[in-house]
């Protein structure tokens, strides 16, 4: 396992734990909503800082956090386990970097 995402595993299950003691339950349809919801207020603020107006980075930061925690909470409601497939994505993108660098060094 790549040790960018060793913990992972522990955040995830600590943000479930967190979730189910002190939240309703909601289903996956939910979480994936608000996910959708709070990246497109972090895009909102990405666009405004792209246009050159003065925005807190506390506010961008404050989004990020959304974004992460509704991640979290989608993931789990799915019972995925995001550090397996985040393990794996990355396994794929350094096959496929890998393969790349070797093909452009043959030329």
């Amino acid at each position: 396992m790549f040790d960018s995402v060793k913990n992972l595993k522990k955040i995830q299950t600590d943000f479930d734990k967190y979730q189910n003691n002190f939240f309703t339950k909601r289903n996956p349809e939910f979480f994936c909503l608000e996910l959708n919801g709070e990246a497109g207020e972090l895009a909102n603020l990405e666009k405004k800082l792209w246009k050159g107006k003065d925005i807190d980075f506390d506010l961008v930061a404050d989004e990020a956090a959304d974004v992460f925690i509704a991640l979290m909470n989608y993931c789990n409601s799915r019972e995925l386990d995001l550090a397996k497939s985040v393990n794996l994505k990355l396994i794929k993108i350094e096959t496929k970097r890998l393969d790349l660098k070797s093909k452009c060094e043959e030329y």
